[in-house]
């Protein structure tokens, strides 16, 4: 699973810049979903709500967010290694944030262990919902894209004769043979369209 993380060597990162950061943007999150709450609540709260009356949200992205970034990042920095354990790691601390919100200690464990398990998953299979697609370096993007696009198409003549003529599939000499039916079946002859030179 990790042989690209063992070809390079680890580089430190910046745990507390990285926690500022994080902070910052789950703060800007927190905030916006408070004032959500804010205008769907039932009585008229003012503007001012947002902080009064429904501000532990934001406290609680902050949280989560900050939390789960640093603990990510030290614990990269402690192992000198990126992989989906510190993502676990992190996940289970933020979980636990959200689960003293509950206030009992099974909540607290079971969010942590919610969120460890689905962000440990997650980074698992390579950060996508579509399974672990690491893309291998020495493979041109373009000529393997050209090769997805040619691997299944097929030739007309075989699309022809496994369709056969009609609906809008012409082979070469279809007006000819049409023409030939046409007559046969209905004694008609069909002139051609063809311009005058």
């Amino acid at each position: 699973m990790g042989s690209s993380a063992e070809d390079h060597p680890y580089h430190p990162q910046d745990t507390i810049g990285k926690t500022f950061r994080t902070t910052g943007i789950t703060t800007t999150v927190g905030l916006f979903t408070s004032a959500v709450q804010n205008t769907l609540a039932r009585s008229n709260v003012g503007p001012w709500g947002i902080f009064a009356r429904t501000g532990s949200t934001i406290g609680v992205f902050a949280a989560m967010g900050g939390t789960y970034e640093f603990v990510k990042t030290a614990s990269a920095n402690l192992r000198e290694k990126e992989d989906h354990w510190n993502v676990a790691l992190g996940g289970f601390f933020s979980g636990a944030i959200l689960g003293l919100r509950a206030r009992t200690f099974p909540a607290i464990l079971g969010y942590g262990a919610a969120l460890a398990t689905a962000m440990g998953a997650f980074e698992y299979t390579g950060g996508t919902l579509y399974g672990n697609n690491r893309k291998d370096p020495d493979v041109d993007e373009f000529e393997r894209r050209q090769q997805l696009r040619t691997q299944w198409r097929t030739s007309g003549e075989q699309t022809l004769a496994e369709l056969g003529e009609g609906r809008g599939i012409r082979g070469p000499g279809y007006e000819d043979r049409r023409r030939e039916r046409i007559k046969e079946a209905y004694g008609i002859d069909v002139t051609t369209n063809a311009p005058a030179s």
